[in-house]
């Protein structure tokens, strides 16, 4: 194992150590508990965000606290949820009085953390809704979860509620725009490779040189089928296939299409992607009327790619084109 890191152990507090100094402007740090928070004032009045979960998927999550999108993430142990406390913390650092909206990906763990999080507050007077993401249409059910896997469909869900919030939205209407999002989202993966674990110290999927896997998760968990390594056109027609079945797109749909790296493909090939993806959709007729190409939900360094589509229509467009200013994810500024 080759990896940039002191001690296993001291992954996640130091990169999000890091990730503070690197970003003063827009973040504050908690090392104890972990959480990452904005640097300006909670907003009184308006509703909070929060997400989180394992680490090793970054720039999710907390590449993605700042003005337009979060105000806090709490990022867990590589591959593993966040435990209550820290969430909590989190919470109360936030809450601005307007409640708080958690967006939970669907992994076992972080559903049963997080709700064991809002259980907490409410004690504590704070209101909390939360969202779980289930945009993976790969399998129903995996190693993590009872039902689909929350995936790359996260950001997009994270963004335009975040926008909602921004605009002075109710924790009811921000909790339907991120509800309506994820109805809206699909996302399908592929892995070439799978990533090392820094405690594990080796990779947690093999495949033969000359095999890939269709569906896979951001943890590594299996996915629909390997198959035999094929040009990527003929890899983009599987995801996409699978994607808008799932959604039941037709001709005249407007729709954000967002290709994904995992961590370890270059840009160069996830543009090459995008490029059939674009095409297979204007020949069904679907308008790419919103585009992202880039790592944002990341399985360490993993190669692959995961394609999503969300359907959009004139609200959640214009929620999308909304100003946001994270470390990840920044325009209209």
């Amino acid at each position: 194992m080759k990896k940039l890191i002191n001690d296993p152990k001291d992954v996640v507090t130091e990169a999000v150590a890091g990730l503070g100094m690197a970003h003063p402007d827009l973040l504050t740090v908690s090392l104890d508990p972990v959480f990452v928070r904005r640097a300006s004032a909670k907003g009184q009045g308006k509703v909070a965000i929060v997400s989180g979960g394992g680490s090793g998927h970054e720039p999710l999550h907390a590449g993605f606290v700042g003005p337009g999108m979060l105000d806090a993430a709490v990022p867990g142990p590589v591959f593993t949820s966040p435990t209550p406390d820290p969430v909590l913390a989190a919470t109360q650092a936030v809450d601005g009085g307007a409640g708080v909206l958690y967006i939970v990906k669907n992994y076992t763990g972080d559903v049963l953390n997080f709700e064991t999080a809002a259980d907490l507050a409410e004690a504590e007077g704070i209101t909390v809704a939360t969202v779980v993401v289930d945009d993976d249409v790969a399998v129903k059910d995996s190693l993590y979860t009872a039902g689909r896997r929350g995936v790359a469909g996260t950001v997009v869900v994270e963004k335009t509620a975040g926008a909602a919030a921004e605009r002075g939205d109710s924790l009811e209407q921000v909790a339907e725009v991120a509800r309506r999002t994820n109805a809206a989202t699909r996302t399908m993966g592929v892995a070439l490779t799978a990533g090392v674990v820094p405690h594990a110290g080796e990779p947690s999927f093999t495949l033969a040189d000359d095999e890939i896997e269709i569906g896979i998760g951001i943890h590594g968990e299996p996915g629909r089928e390997r198959v035999p390594l094929e040009p990527v056109d003929r890899i983009v027609d599987r995801l996409l296939g699978a994607v808008l079945d799932d959604l039941g797109a037709t001709a005249g749909d407007r729709v954000l299409l967002f290709v994904n790296g995992m961590g370890g493909t270059p840009l160069v090939e996830l543009y090459i992607a995008f490029r059939r993806a674009a095409e297979v959709l204007a020949e069904a007729g679907i308008e790419v009327s919103r585009s992202l190409v880039g790592d944002y939900v990341t399985s360490l360094e993993m190669q692959g790619m995961s394609i999503t589509v969300t359907r959009l229509d004139d609200e959640l467009a214009e929620l999308w084109d909304a100003p946001v200013e994270t470390a990840a994810l920044r325009h209209g500024r």
